[in-house]
């Protein structure tokens, strides 16, 4: 048996400043990919994943007997796939900001949810905010606290703008510039990222009133200026929003950005070769980057390994 593929996702704006109420603009990212498939034999590669899914049944279990309205599960089958060896064959590195669990929670979703919402069907906003909640809910195994987001962008291949909490749609962006300059690339910190602390960390904040102001005034400011822009295609607008942006997260956002690579950031605004961000929440895994000149990006920060997502 394999299930049809699920991709990685990239929040390309919108981390943290979602749980307040910012816009988000969430991609799929199809260089990373994931199935659910049956190792009949076993092997030590699959244990891990097969092993994880075995905790994650009973918690799917108690999730619909405690929200029947919400979702239900065929749990028999999915218990006996796990016995067969089901496991979760995939590239998305886990702890790199790019959806790991969103995939695989959207994989189980399509495959063993009862009544399921399905992609062909006509999208309204009530299914879509139908579909992230039971993904918010069944995700938060993994983070704790989860939105739903990354899973819902998985399950529907679609890019997602996120208007509010209450308020997301599927977004049709720029289509890109094969030829152009300028770029959106991922930047390896070399090291993984958890994100229940980071979060707690930004929770902790959230509990001064100077943090929360900045949030409100400049980090959900420039995030929503820098959607809007990146929507309409406007590039120049876009850069000088997303220096803001970069300059904010670098001087409220310290812990969430790994040390070694906190000259580098600053580098980035002041030569404008590239600015970066945080990609999902931080703290390892990767950053984003953003470039009007993607050979001169490369040359600034020779050593690292950047990989291009989209081209202006």
């Amino acid at each position: 048996m394999r299930g049809p593929l699920f991709y990685s996702k990239i929040l390309l704006f919108g981390e943290y400043g979602i749980i307040k109420d910012s816009k988000g603009l969430s991609i799929p990212y199809n260089f990373y990919k994931g199935a659910l498939k049956i190792d009949e034999h076993k092997t030590v590669a699959t244990h891990a994943s097969n092993q994880s899914l075995k905790s994650f049944v009973t918690y799917l279990d108690n999730l619909q007997k405690e929200k029947p309205e919400l979702v239900s599960f065929n749990i028999a089958a999915l218990q006996e796939d796990i016995e067969k060896g089901l496991y979760f064959d995939s590239s998305i590195p886990q702890g790199y900001g790019v959806g790991s669990s969103g995939a695989l929670v959207a994989a189980i979703y399509d495959k063993y949810a009862n009544q399921k919402i399905t992609v062909l069907e006509n999208l309204t906003r009530e299914k879509l905010l139908q579909l992230k909640s039971i993904f918010a809910e069944m995700e938060s195994f993994f983070h704790g606290q989860s939105s739903g987001l990354d899973p819902l962008n998985s399950y529907l291949s679609l890019p997602i703008l996120i208007n509010s909490k209450d308020n997301i749609e599927p977004a049709g962006i720029p289509s890109q510039e094969q030829t152009g300059n300028g770029a959106v690339f991922l930047l390896d910190s070399g090291s993984t990222g958890e994100t229940a602390p980071m979060v707690q960390i930004f929770m902790e904040n959230m509990k001064q009133e100077g943090f929360r102001n900045m949030l409100k005034n400049q980090f959900v400011k420039h995030t929503d200026a820098c959607v809007h822009d990146f929507l309409k295609g406007d590039v120049k607008s876009l850069f000088g929003n997303v220096k803001q942006l970069s300059k904010v997260v670098l001087d409220n956002f310290k812990p969430m950005i790994p040390k070694e690579f906190h000259t580098l950031w600053q580098k980035g605004i002041e030569t404008n070769a590239y600015y970066l961000k945080l990609c999902g929440s931080g703290g390892g895994g990767y950053m984003l980057g953003f470039t009007e000149d993607i050979e001169k990006a490369k040359a600034a920060l020779k050593g690292h390994k950047l990989e291009v997502v989209y081209n202006f």
